[in-house]
This record gives C-alpha cells, structure tokens and sequence, in this order.
C-alpha cells in the first residue's frame, strides 16, 4: 500500500486540529462499515493521530469524542445492512464467495450476543462483520445501542492511547534524548515488522507445505538435469549428501554471481543508495546513551556467544545419537562459513566508513545467527503442539533482527550486508530442513536440548555482551570529519561565521544555538569556570541514566543527560546552579570542523543553556532547556572575563556567539 496518502493525512490533520475531528471521524466510520472495514488501516493512523495528541497537537478528548462516535456510526450502518438484507447476505459478494466472513461472526455472536459486540470491536477480522451479524439476528436496537456505545468509547480510548502517550513520552525527553527515543522506535518498529513476517509466512507455509512438496517432487521429475539432485530434497527415498552438496555448490555460485551482477548493474561498484540512505540515517542517530546497548547487541552474534550455545547443543545431539541431526546442523554451520569466506574475498565493495576490515558482505555475524537459531528452530519445532511450532521462529527473528539492526545502528554494515546474510541463510536452512524433515520423523525429548541451547546462550550473553565495551564500541566509531584550516587572525575577525550556528537535528526544540566558540585547549577555560562556581560532570551512562525513573531522587541527584554534535560526543559538560531551585546553567562544548593555523589548535563549537528540573506523568525526571532569551550565555560570559573574548551575532540565524581563545592574547583592538 502506498503511504503517501497516510502521510499526507497525519500533515492535515496536524495543521487544521479542529477539522481533524470529521478525519478522525471518517477514519473510525471506515473501518467500522462492513466489508470496507478490512481494507482501512485504521490501527496504524489512530496510533499516528494519538502521538500528535500527546504532542498537544490535537485536542485529546475531541479525537476522542470524534473516533468513538465514528465508530458508532459505522457499526450503525453495518446493523443496518445487516437487518436490511438478513441471511440474503450471503447470496451477494464476497460473501458468496467467502462465507467464513460471516460464520466467524455469527459463530461468536451465537454463544453471547452482548458480549460479541463488545470482543469484536478489538478484532480486526470480524470488527465490520458481527454489528451486521447482530442485524441479521434481529437484535434489540436498544440493547445492540448500549453494547456499541460502549465498546465505541473504550476502543477509541484503547486504539488512540498508545500513541497518546508515546507522544507524551517523545515530548518529555525530545529535548534531552530524542535519538534514543527515534532508535528505540525504529528497533520496535524492525522488530514488529519480522515478528509479521515470521508470523504470518508460517502460517501460510504450514497451510501450503504439502502442495509445495508436490509440485517440487513433480518438477524435480519433469525435469531430469537439475532434477537429480533436488529429487534428492523433496523424495524421502534418495540419498541426500552428494546432491545437497551439489546444491551448496550452486548456491555459492549463484550467491557470488548475484550479488557481483547486482554490484555491477545498480551500484556500478559503489553502495546502493538505499544503502547510503540507510548509513546516514543510522550516523544521524549516534548518541552515547544508545551506543553501549547497541554494541552489547551487536556482540550476540560473536563466536563467543554463538559457539558455546551451538556446542552444548551438538554436545546433547551426540550424547543422546542423534547423527543425523547433529550431521545437518554441522552442515548448516559449515555451509554459512564457507559462503562468507567464499563472499568476503571474492567480492569486494566499499565499505561503511565506520566498519574495520572484519566486515563484509554478507555480514558474518547475521549469517552464522540465522542458520544457528533457525536450524535449531526446525529441530525443536515439529516436537511442540500445533500453534506452538512458530514460537522457535519468532525467538530466531528476533534475535537476527536484534543484531542486524545493532550492526547497522553502529555502521558496520550496509543494509545488503544484513539483508543478504539472512536470505542467504535462510535459503540454505530450506534445502537442509526440507530434506531433514522429510527423512528423519523419530519423536526426540526437546526439552533438555531447548535449556541447553537457549540457556547457554543467554548465559554466554549475558558473560559476554557487556564486557569491555569501550573496546568493542572503539571498532565502529564514526571516521573523524575532515577539518577545516582557517589563520587564528581570520577566524577572530569574520571567519567564525563558517561555522555551524545550531546543531543539525530533526526537531526544532533540539536545534540548541551554538553560541560559543573557544580557541586553544580547554584546560584554561575550565579553571576559570570553576572559579566562578562551575563544577564538570562526566558524561552520565545507563547507570546514571537510571535516576531519572527513580521518584525518590532529588534534581541535584538527576544527571543532565549527554548530547551530540554530528556523532561526537561532549568533550567537556559543565554546570552551575541556576537563580531559582530546580534550575541549572548549563555548558557544553564539542570539538569543532576545524582548526586554527599554525599551530594546529584545536577548536571547540559550545551551547550555554538553561535546565529546569521537570517530572512527566510522575515516571520520568529530567533535565530539559528552557526556550526563549537564554541568561547563561551571560553567566558563561561573566565567568571568563580574565580570557580574552568577544561578542558578535551570526547572521542571518541571528545567534548571539562568544569568542574565547583559552591561551594567548586577543587583537588589542577587539579585546574584551
């Protein structure tokens, strides 16, 4: 479905709040008429329309007030239609032709009326349906009335409420860790979208399997060259290790082919540009408080971790002489290894500019995670009841999607890399579980094998992951940015003005001014703050970070949260009590793109800021800027008067900036 359409409506409705009611209205109605209700995506733009509710775009009650009545309405109409036309529903299309749209409904409604409307209004398969069912049935209008009018209101309240307080959520900590915030997002929304994916392909799958298997049987027949080595995987009565050998042949060839080809013709040997949209974004997001969980994620997929859960797993296959499945597994395992080894030397393409040599296409660690956890996912999976035999794949999803996304969070891969470690594997978990599957039917206890694999690879995670992370994160920091040579006599004058005069970011509350600029090393400059009453705070962690959900915890023992300026770090944070309780003066000062010749020396890009102390829904303590006219740049100003220093306004951003040199001594004529 093309969402420009969706994105089109949430910008309307973000601009007119007041005629986003008859939207809001329209959208709720929609999904509530029968039939017509199953094409509108109502989840989705509820949740959209929700957020900008928390953001105080949009009135909460009136959204509301707007999606209950909607939704009134449209249940209204389908009773209608439903007492209008009876059992004759079913001569027309599509339920003609798909009778289970009703009988789902009606099988519901027949076991208890009231309470059906209520159900259906939170499933989306029969939410257009039973109202219409209700109909049929002849029930009370006044009875059918009070049922929808209270599932109406708690739905509106259930759907909208999500997104309601995540934008209250967004608009607290925006200010302080909006890219946390945008990380987390996108990780839950990568998640969700495999959890789908895995979900709903197996279902299907389970549906179709049998046909598949017919039709590769009757096609491996048909066909005698390819055929007499994929009979092997769909016939139980061949042999299998000469053909599936000659299939992992293929497979690397056709692997290697591929990808050089689509190199060839698309990239012309240089990243593709979903590729580069990807990269940047990730490289947009770059914040301290997210790097550390994101390289511990992204060690999940190391040997360290892999291994010992593989081992104890192979080790109980042997003990217990399950050969052939310990002999597939290894298979597996040693096919994924070869095809990255094959991949990495033979195809060679830029790389991410934050990845060491240890990166390639397609990304070991994706690759190796796949087949592992999907493998065991086949072994285990047949020996649970019915619906239960997804679980294994969703837990197999989630971790891959774990580390790709960590992976590409840190920039050392492309999204090809991880889109093609996983293809890759899951490919060749087809061909090795399909002929796995198809010979092996003996019934295993799973249990002690499922605790052995699964705990020891929690185990060796949670050994793992956290260790030396300084070290592992020091392998994908981002590459310096190239600097800018000006003379100290230039930048003094006019010069400065190359400079950034606010942080790049997406949210306007979180464009600080950069007005300070400091020339010379840092040193100097902080004993003269600390003089006047300033003290430095280390960059707060996780640890830290965690106060801010501790009620108990006075404003003087809540960190102020670190910020970014284009990937890097603060290099210095310094703070001085405020002239009211629960304020603070803030001072933050990042290396700059640039330099000053000769000498080399170094320069700093600043943001001097007001903090007031702030609780949200009672949950959340923190720091936040306050917007307007800012004092601190003055009490900055006042503390460093022993330097040589000089205002002026960047034009035309109309930025106040002061210029400090840490060391040496100012044009007479301009200093301070």
């Amino acid at each position: 479905m093309n969402a420009s359409w969706i994105d089109a409506t949430l910008e309307w409705v973000a601009t007119h709040p007041i005629l986003a009611g008859a939207v809001i209205f329209a959208i709720a109605f929609c999904d509530a008429v029968i039939v017509l209700g199953t094409i509108v995506p109502a989840l989705p733009l509820l949740f959209a329309i929700g957020v900008l509710i928390g953001l105080g775009q949009i009135s909460g009650p009136y959204a509301v007030a707007s999606a209950a009545l909607g939704a009134l309405a449209g249940d209204a109409l389908s009773y209608w239609v439903g007492h209008r036309w009876g059992h004759q529903l079913r001569n027309y299309w599509p339920f003609r032709r798909y009778p289970q749209l009703l009988d789902r409904g009606e099988t519901m409604f027949r076991r208890n009326a009231f309470k059906s409307i209520l159900v259906a209004r939170y499933v989306g398969a029969i939410r257009p349906f039973v109202p219409a069912v209700a109909g049929m049935m002849k029930m009370p209008l006044r009875r059918y009335f009070v049922a929808s009018g209270v599932a109406a209101v708690t739905w509106a309240l259930l759907f909208l409420g999500p997104g309601w307080l995540l934008g209250q959520a967004y608009d607290a900590v925006a200010a302080v860790a909006g890219r946390l915030f945008l990380v987390l997002g996108l990780l839950v929304l990568a998640l969700g979208l495999v959890w789908a994916i895995v979900l709903y392909g197996y279902r299907w799958s389970a549906g179709h399997m049998d046909a598949l298997l017919a039709r590769g049987l009757d096609w491996s027949r048909r066909h005698p060259v390819l055929g007499r080595y994929s009979i092997a995987v769909f016939d139980p009565q061949r042999r299998e290790s000469v053909p599936l050998a000659m299939l992992a042949v293929m497979l690397l060839a056709l692997g290697w082919g591929w990808f050089a080809l689509l190199m060839v013709v698309v990239g012309h040997g240089e990243p593709l540009r979903l590729d580069l949209a990807v990269h940047d974004l990730m490289l947009a997001l770059r914040n301290p408080l997210t790097d550390y969980p994101m390289t511990a994620l992204a060690s999940l997929g190391d040997w360290q971790v892999l291994v010992p859960a593989t081992a104890l797993g192979l080790g109980y296959l042997v003990w217990r002489r399950r050969w052939m499945a310990a002999a597939h597994w290894l298979a597996a395992l040693a096919f994924g290894l070869a095809l990255t080894k094959l991949l990495g030397t033979t195809v060679h393409v830029v790389r991410p500019p934050a990845a060491s040599s240890g990166f390639g296409f397609p990304s070991v660690a994706v690759t190796m995670a796949t087949i592992s956890f999907g493998f065991f996912a086949v072994l285990i999976a047949r020996e649970l009841p019915g619906r239960s035999r997804v679980w294994p794949y969703l837990l197999s999803g989630v971790v891959v999607t774990l580390i790709g996304f960590a992976r590409l969070y840190l920039g050392a891969h492309w999204l090809s890399d991880v889109i093609g470690g996983m293809l890759f594997g899951i490919f060749w978990l087809l061909v090795l579980g399909i002929a796995y599957r198809r010979r092996f039917n003996r019934a295993f206890w799973m249990k002690p094998l499922a605790w052995l694999f699964y705990g020891g690879f929690v185990a060796a995670a949670l050994w793992y992951a956290p260790r030396d992370l300084e070290r592992k994160l020091a392998k994908f920091e981002p590459p310096p940015p190239v600097l800018m040579d000006l003379t100290a006599s230039a930048w003094w004058q006019d010069e400065w003005r190359l400079l950034p005069s606010r942080r790049n970011e997406f949210d306007d509350d979180q464009r600080w001014p950069l007005d300070l600029q400091v020339a010379g090393p840092l040193a100097p400059l902080q004993r003269q703050l600390e003089a006047a009453g300033w003290r430095v705070q280390t960059q707060a962690g996780w640890q830290q970070a965690l106060q801010l959900l501790d009620y108990k915890a006075q404003a003087e023992q809540v960190p102020v949260l670190p910020a970014t300026l284009d990937t890097q770090v603060e290099s210095l944070l310094m703070l001085r009590s405020g002239p009211r309780p629960g304020e603070l003066y803030a001072l933050r000062l990042w290396p700059a793109p640039a330099r000053l010749q000769p000498g080399n020396v170094p320069l700093w890009l600043g943001s001097a800021q007001s903090l007031r102390y702030e609780r949200h829904v009672n949950l959340i303590g923190l720091w936040r800027p306050l917007r307007g006219a800012d004092p601190a740049l003055n009490a900055v100003t006042d503390a460093l008067r022993a330097l040589p220093t000089r205002r002026d306004m960047h034009r035309p951003s109309e930025v106040p900036v002061l210029l400090v040199r840490s060391e040496g001594e100012a044009p007479a004529s301009d200093a301070n």
